[in-house]
């Protein structure tokens, strides 16, 4: 289902306008506009989610990391096949 579309206005500097005429054809201008909006904003929404959670990993809180990802990774991966009784 295609979200609702409605009209903004919005002031764009000669040059930027120029090109999105030269570029992109009048029927898929405002598609193109819609698009690139929706890719910066995701941008700017992410930004804002790295500077709210930064800060909120504790190395205490996570005892099973001290020493390194990479050990604790290797140690969920070994096999429980050799610890089995024959």
């Amino acid at each position: 289902m295609a979200a609702l579309a409605r009209q903004a206005n919005f002031m764009l500097p000669d040059d930027l306008l120029n090109d999105l005429k030269q570029l992109v054809g009048a029927r898929q201008q405002s598609r193109f506009v819609a698009e690139a909006l929706r890719k910066e904003l995701q941008r700017e929404k992410i930004k804002n989610v790295l500077k709210t959670s930064f800060g909120t990993w504790k190395d205490e809180d996570h005892p099973e990391l001290q020493d390194g990802v990479d050990h604790y990774v290797l140690n969920q991966r070994k096999s429980t096949r050799t610890e089995r009784k024959a």
